[in-house]
């Protein structure tokens, strides 16, 4: 379909859904229906008026508006609501309110649609609307209601599919500087904050307070910051020993607010010889370009919509319409060179609310989902090889951390602007112990039931070889760490934390038990019903799988973060990206490495690390599927709750790193001065 056709189209749909809210249409509807399809045309008419004129629509009081329905407690009284929706509707008999709650949810993707002018996108949505409003004038039996809302959904996702797995391919490595976000973010006065409310997302004060805290900070201070982005993306190329000049794109992840210093960052990338691509987050999955939830809840509640609808059908349909377009973009796609992210931290803590309305996954889908998010992470990296890729990420607080949110920023500033070199010697007197050893013993004190065995691999030739990774804040800033990949058979233990949060989610007393390096139990007491308990984990930590092997053990050393927690009060809030370096931590999930095991790494002391796989990774050799998860997750041991770290030799020589949470390995003592 061309665009004049898709333009004439569009003015037919807008046309006649004028007609339906001018005529009253859904008074003829039968009753409980009619406050439903009103609600729905009022966001579709809002859209189509943003879409007409988004600039003079980009305002506080229309973003208001459009997020209204989901905005705080208008959420709980709102079809987007699972629970509500169910209710509204069981009144009258209708069965179907997973569907009518599904429409009302996704139809809210038109909002940004509207603002970076996607017609189509919104003609769809509108003529979904239109058909649903004529089956309903049809006064359709009851029986008949919940198939045909089914088909209408399921053949929706069917016939669009192919434009959207497309459109997401584009973004991810084709660099566009007419886009919307490319025109906000290099072409707009960032010291009036109105351009914000032109990117279509919820605008908070946290958006807002950011960007004038930056506005705040001089020239060479926003060239700093973005410098230790920039710089660190930099460094990953060179540590891996990748040629980023055979590169020509860098993927921006970034959260809105932060335009002044992701501008200089952009600059900078230039002069290194790439353009940005930009993804923009849908309306309930958050990723590349974002801004604060609306509603951290609804987002909760929607995570498995595509349980109405999911099947193997769809998912093979799916993956040929990704290679299609993989191989459509595959000169782009060899010059992507990853993604550099800016991630932030200090939301209210959330501990969702588990609503039996809300849809879940089968068994057959979590299989199925599981099987599409692995065979489409094999086939990009087809195209998008692992070893020719690198990335970086770097974490700021946000206004709603607190009253100390200046202090705390500045003070994140400093902790990811730590001497390198210091850390450099530090880390390495850490690791030429931990060298030494067959394993590492790791035990909690106090109320803490930690102890884990973790084994190392053997170093064939321990002059030329090291287990573990000097991690001096390139990749992964800020600096901070040492770790490796363990050896699963042998590994076995309990790992247990009093209280952690894994990706703003809480988890209490959280207690998983290992035999070979993979989970064999878990629980929390999140919940009284220890039932849903570990369902939370299964979902969450686990993400559906049954087990999972143990990726990475580390030992964290930046104790500057880890007072800065501490002080300011915020270590429940600091992100697993900085929370992973103020102590040891254990990944469940994929190693360091994943699809990246065969680049040869380097530490700066010339030792070649040889720790990249596991007895799971490694089966990439023989069958790729069952190597790998998709999923990574860090949980710290805080150090007041850590008993010891040590390493044994094969001959049963022990060497004390850390006892009663302080460092007391030779060479290590410095990293008390921020603990004492």
């Amino acid at each position: 379909m061309d665009e004049l056709e898709i333009e004439e189209r569009f003015e037919m749909a807008c046309e006649r859904l004028r007609e339906w809210v001018a005529e009253d249409e859904a008074s003829s509807l039968p009753e409980e229906f009619r406050e439903y399809m009103k609600v729905q045309a009022g966001l579709l008419e809002h859209c189509v008026a943003v879409c007409n004129d988004p600039k003079k629509m980009a305002t506080p009081e229309v973003n208001s508006v459009l997020y209204s329905d989901i905005a705080g407690s208008a959420y709980e009284k709102s079809f987007t609501d699972p629970r509500f929706c169910a209710e509204r509707f069981e009144k009258y008999g209708v069965k179907t309110a997973q569907e009518l709650n599904w429409i009302a949810t996704n139809i809210r993707d038109v909002i940004v649609a509207a603002y970076e002018k996607d017609v189509f996108k919104i003609l769809i949505w509108i003529e979904l609307f239109l058909e649903l409003a004529g089956f309903f004038a049809d006064n359709p039996e009851t029986d008949e209601i919940e198939s045909a809302l089914k088909e209408m959904i399921y053949y929706f996702v069917h016939d669009y599919d192919e434009l959207r797995v497309d459109k997401s391919i584009n973004k991810l490595v084709v660099s566009d500087e007419d886009s919307l976000v490319y025109q906000l973010l290099m072409n707009r006065d960032h010291s009036d904050e109105s351009f914000l409310y032109e990117y279509g997302e919820f605008i908070s004060d946290n958006e807002i307070k950011v960007l004038k805290y930056l506005n705040t900070m001089s020239d060479d201070e926003l060239e700093k910051m973005a410098e230790t982005y920039t710089e660190g993306y930099k460094k990953g190329f060179e540590l891996a020993g990748i040629d980023l000049g055979q590169k020509e794109t860098v993927e921006i992840r970034y959260p809105i607010g932060f335009e002044p210093m992701v501008k200089k960052a952009v600059i900078q990338f230039d002069k290194m010889g790439l353009k940005p691509t930009f993804r923009r987050q849908t309306n309930t999955k958050a990723i590349g370009v974002i801004s604060t939830p609306a509603n951290r809840q609804y987002l909760h509640d929607h995570r498995f919509d595509d349980a109405l609808y999911l099947n193997n059908a769809l998912v093979s349909e799916k993956l040929k319409h990704a290679k299609k377009s993989f191989e459509k973009y595959k000169d782009y796609a060899i010059t992507y060179a990853g993604p550099a992210v800016i991630e932030t931290f200090g939301e209210k803590l959330f501990v969702p609310e588990v609503k039996k309305e809300a849809p879940k996954y089968t068994k057959e889908q979590e299989e199925v989902s599981l099987g599409y998010r692995r065979d489409y992470m094999i086939m990009q990296d087809d195209y998008i090889p692992g070893d020719k890729r690198s990335f970086t990420i770097i974490a700021y607080p946000i206004p709603e951390i607190g009253e100390q949110f200046d202090d705390i920023f500045k003070e994140t500033v400093r902790i990811n602007t730590l001497d390198k070199e210091l850390y450099h010697r530090i880390h390495q007197a850490i690791i030429d112990a931990l060298d030494t050893g067959e394993y590492v013993r790791v035990r909690g004190r106090g109320d803490n039931q930690t102890d884990m065995k973790v084994m190392l691999h053997e170093l064939k030739d321990p002059q030329k070889q090291t287990n573990f990774e000097n991690c001096l804040a390139d990749v992964n800033i800020p600096v901070g760490e040492v770790f490796t990949s363990p050896v699963l058979t042998g590994t076995e233990g309990i790992l247990h934390v009093s209280r952690v949060f894994l990706n703003g989610l809480k988890y209490d007393d959280l207690k998983i038990t290992f035999k070979d390096g993979m989970i064999t139990d878990y629980e929390c007491g999140n919940y009284p019903d220890k039932a849903e308990g570990k369902a939370y984990i299964k979902e969450n930590v686990l993400h559906n799988h049954e087990s999972l092997p143990i990726g990475e053990f580390a030992i964290g050393t930046n104790t500057a973060a880890y007072v800065m927690g501490r002080k300011y009060d915020i270590e429940a809030k600091l992100p697993i990206l900085i929370a992973e370096k103020t102590g040891p931590h254990f990944a469940v999930g994929d190693t360091c490495y994943s699809m990246s095991e065969d680049v040869v790494v380097h530490n700066p002391d010339g030792k070649e690390i040889i720790a990249k796989d596991n007895e799971r990774s490694i089966l990439r050799k023989t069958d790729i599927k069952k190597a790998y998860f998709q999923c990574h997750t860090d949980i710290t041991i805080p150090f007041e709750e850590l008993g010891s770290i040590s390493v044994f030799t094969k001959s049963g020589e022990e060497t004390i790193i850390i006892q009663d949470g302080r460092f007391v390995l030779p060479g290590t003592e410095a990293l008390n001065d921020s603990l004492n």
